[in-house]
């Protein structure tokens, strides 16, 4: 699904499904410490963190601010007014409100920002939340706070990468959540650079980590306590007597990645496999659709923002035998920079904050801000792709034609990854499997598909070239990439 033509991108009319605009037209802030702005006055608006107060939008910047945007929901970007809120930050990734407060992580703890006495501007700055080793090494980052459905505030931390890295001591490679006394309560270990947290619908706390040393491809994981997810370079702090849990075996490197994950009952394997470069080469944020309607037909699936390829990606869940597991699609490309963070908006609009951080993206630009409208118009897409014990269910967004499906569109694969400890991986034990849709439904939005050779702990890759309505549109995207933790028995 391209983006709608404009400062973005260009796409045809039948393709307008969604209106991105560039809110940055004009420069940012002044780094001056004045009350408010005028454009032409110019900051570098790195966007880190965003949480909307009202229809006010609270941004974190990586070089250590946090500006509040009032009228943030105007049509003309040219109505916002910029305020300067805190300062003195190490590089915070990640806002959060909480009352009348806002917390902020940052590399050494997570910082609750107060206006007491009214002015628009944070003259309290109070310890929340610490209790991490904190070093100067470059990736020693902190991501979130992020609230789950029953009120936890998670908190993740970025493994140290190169010279002055200590990943033996101090939770790095954890996620945990603040203590009601404000101590980092560590609860899942085997992260690398989860740098994106967010909730589904039904309150279940998800990470995106990112492809490097033992991570093969981008993962979403199902984040909770207990969980082991693969890297192994934090294990040295399970020897800490504060360790919430031990492992019951460490799984050897250089297998397949299903025989791993079953030599370790902590061991837990990515809800959804996003495959390197077909999807993406970095997640980040991870936004829940719950806005009845108001973004178009994906309420309950996650949105997850993609660094390098500067895009945003979809996942839809759904349970298995207890387990998180489903399917990703593309979504959106072609922003002006890395998409960092995401927020709804109080009228049901998409804010998606960017920033290059000195790495590469597709983008054009180091930072940016844009909005995300629906447009109204229905997208012909699969909006959810569900597993069957001898196959899948498809539903699409519009009615499908069954014999653009029977022309021999279909094709599907199903490939998995080594577990090893090497910086990335590519796609292993390759298979062709035959597919034919067996069934319509009466509205004609769902078709279950029959596939021979289905393999559990394997990501099944859909592809639908030629596929149409029944008015002859032909899909947004035609690839779909299920990840296949468990077959269903019934």
């Amino acid at each position: 699904m391209a983006i709608l033509a404009g400062a973005l991108g260009t796409v045809g009319a039948e393709e307008e499904a969604y209106r991105v605009t560039d809110l940055l037209t004009a420069e940012s802030p002044t780094h001056s410490r004045s009350a408010e702005w005028k454009p032409g006055d110019g900051l570098a608006l790195e966007v880190s963190g965003m949480e909307w107060i009202d229809d006010t939008l609270a941004v974190s910047i990586r070089k250590g601010e946090v500006w509040l945007i009032d009228n943030a929901l105007a049509e003309d970007p040219a109505d916002f007014k910029y305020r300067l809120f805190a300062s003195g930050l190490h590089e915070p990734l990640g806002v959060t409100r909480d009352k009348d407060d806002i917390l902020v992580s940052q590399r050494a703890e997570v910082t609750r920002l107060q206006d007491t006495n009214g002015d628009g501007v944070a003259d309290a700055y109070l310890t929340e939340c610490d209790g991490w080793n904190v070093s100067g090494n470059y990736h020693a980052y902190t991501y979130g706070p992020e609230r789950d459905g029953q009120g936890n505030l998670w908190v993740t931390l970025n493994l140290g990468m190169g010279d002055l890295a200590d990943n033996t001591i101090g939770w790095r490679g954890w996620g945990g959540t603040i203590g009601k006394n404000g101590e980092f309560v560590p609860k899942a270990l085997g992260m690398r650079s989860p740098c994106g947290l967010g909730a589904n619908r039904e309150g279940d706390m998800f990470f995106s980590d990112q492809q490097g040393t033992w991570i093969p491809a981008t993962p979403i994981y199902h984040l909770k306590p207990g969980a082991f997810y693969g890297n192994q370079e934090s294990l040295k702090t399970l020897e800490d007597p504060r360790a919430p849990f031990q492992l019951s075996a460490i799984p050897e490197r250089n297998q397949l990645y299903p025989k791993a994950v079953a030599s370790s009952k902590e061991f837990v394997p990515p809800a959804v496999w996003l495959p390197y470069n077909k999807m993406g080469r970095s997640a980040t944020d991870i936004e829940l659709v719950d806005e009845e309607g108001k973004f178009g037909p994906f309420d309950g699936q996650l949105l997850v923002g993609e660094f390098t390829n500067a895009a945003i990606n979809r996942v839809f869940l759904e349970k298995v035998e207890g387990e998180y597991q489903g399917a990703c699609f593309p979504f959106l490309s072609g922003f002006p920079a890395a998409v960092v963070r995401l927020a709804f908006a109080p009228d049901g609009s998409l804010y998606a904050g960017m920033t290059n951080r000195g790495w590469s993206s597709l983008g054009n630009r180091s930072y940016g801000l844009s909005r995300i409208q629906y447009s109204g118009r229905n997208p012909f897409a699969v909006k959810e792709m569900k597993a069957l014990p001898d196959g899948f269910e498809l539903v699409f967004t519009k009615v499908v034609s069954l014999d653009s499906l029977s022309r021999g569109s279909l094709s599907m694969t199903s490939f998995t990854y080594e577990y090893s400890s090497a910086y990335g991986g590519d796609e292993m034990n390759t298979k062709e499997l035959l597919v034919k849709p067996v069934a319509i439904s009466a509205d004609g939005l769902r078709v279950k598909l029959k596939v021979e050779g289905l393999r559990a702990g394997y990501v099944h890759e859909l592809r639908l070239d030629g596929a149409e309505s029944v008015s002859g549109e032909s899909l947004d995207n035609p690839d779909a990439y299920y990840t296949l933790n468990r077959i269903p028995k019934e």
